[in-house]
């Protein structure tokens, strides 16, 4: 279980917090129009966090135990003990499915967190250069060793178990606002940042009738706050019965979504101090042009270290509550150690996630957009 109250906060604050805010959410404020993005994102956040989180939390401290048991649990009443696991299984796989993804993406934040150490991640000249070393390591089977790497950890952390393990890996987390709030106060006062600002507020008419702007806001509201069916009910179910869950869930959704707002108004203003066009989103956005503006600042070293070590802290964090759920299940049904189960999910992990690394992009949209809804509402 969890050893303090605030230790179960932080730990559901770091599976909230991570690549979903600093890698996804900017680049879905990027390409859905800013303000236009933003309006039905907060209202997702409100009625999720409302509802979901809460249910999720609640759900697993019932049941103590993951999806599989606790869906089976409820269906037991009607006789169908073997449909309520099948459906069990289908967040649990989505959640095995997120994990995989997202070491891809730690693998890249490990490999640029070692670079700002060795003058690597900033030793290219131009944008251009910049973009070339990202597109090379996102390519097919371009990133093995650190992706290896960043599981390796991951999974060492993992063995521990929760008190041990999990909750004190989640300590390091106001490390990541406090850095995040430097880069942000910095970042304000560089030439051209104020056009980044005007693009993340304003409300562009188009886009906020696009049927897909509210599409990407629901699943980037259920990816971002963790409700899936899986992580959050596994962390639940770890509960004891005296926690408060609604005032929990509460400060799960409102760091989550400063969190996510803190790297937007970092990353986006980043971008528009280079002249880029502020609607393209992607990758590159933490990747290539972020790297790119640190290059020029002064203390540019430091900058960079601050800067990529808490990214890799915050998605840390967030890899450990995707792996948690397949790991507890693989626990439970095989009737095998933390270790034993560490051991093959990894095996499962590494496989999968080189096979992966050149579609990760599309990888993580379907899992977001249709996976994560999917789990949540069953």
């Amino acid at each position: 279980s969890f050893n303090s109250r605030w230790g179960f906060i932080l730990a559901c604050i770091g599976s909230a917090v991570g690549m979903g805010n600093i890698w996804m959410f900017p680049t879905r404020v990027s390409l859905y129009g800013g303000g236009s993005f933003l309006i039905p994102y907060f209202i997702f956040v409100v009625v999720i966090a409302s509802t979901g989180v809460i249910g999720e939390m609640s759900f697993g401290r019932a049941a103590r135990s993951g999806p599989i048991d606790a869906f089976g649990m409820v269906c037991e009443k009607k006789g169908k003990r073997k449909v309520g696991e099948g459906l069990g299984m289908i967040p649990v796989l989505g959640s095995l499915a997120m994990a995989i993804g997202y070491t891809v993406v730690m693998g890249w934040i490990l490999k640029y967190a070692v670079g700002t150490f060795t003058g690597a991640t900033l030793a290219p000249k131009t944008i251009e250069e910049f973009g070339g070393r990202f597109g090379i390591m996102a390519s097919a089977f371009g990133n093995n060793i650190w992706q290896i790497l960043a599981l390796i950890l991951c999974m060492c952390i993992l063995i521990f178990g929760v008190g041990a393990g999990i909750e004190k890996a989640n300590k390091i987390l106001p490390i990541f606002f406090a850095l995040f709030v430097i880069l942000g106060i910095y970042v304000a006062f560089q030439p051209g940042a104020a056009m980044g600002y005007q693009y993340i507020f304003r409300v562009d008419k188009a886009a906020i009738l696009d049927p897909k702007t509210w599409i990407f806001a629901l699943g980037q509201a259920f990816f971002s706050l963790s409700v899936a069916g899986n992580g959050t009910l596994i962390y639940g179910s770890y509960l004891s019965d005296e926690e408060d869950i609604p005032s929990s869930a509460a400060r799960v959704a409102f760091f989550d979504t400063v969190a996510a707002m803190l790297a937007a108004l970092v990353i986006i203003p980043a971008m528009a101090t280079t002249g880029a066009t502020l609607d393209q989103g992607g990758p590159g956005l933490l990747f290539i042009y972020l790297p790119n503006l640190i290059s020029s600042m002064p203390g540019s070293t430091i900058i960079a270290i601050i800067f990529f070590v808490a990214v890799l802290f915050a998605g840390m964090t967030s890899l450990i509550n995707l792996y948690e759920a397949p790991i507890a299940t693989v626990q439970e049904k095989l009737h095998v150690g933390r270790k034993a189960a560490c051991v093959i999910i990894a095996v499962i992990g590494v496989i999968v996630s080189l096979l992966i690394q050149g579609i990760v992009s599309d990888w993580m949209d379907i899992l977001s957009i249709y996976i994560c809804p999917l789990g949540a509402g069953l």
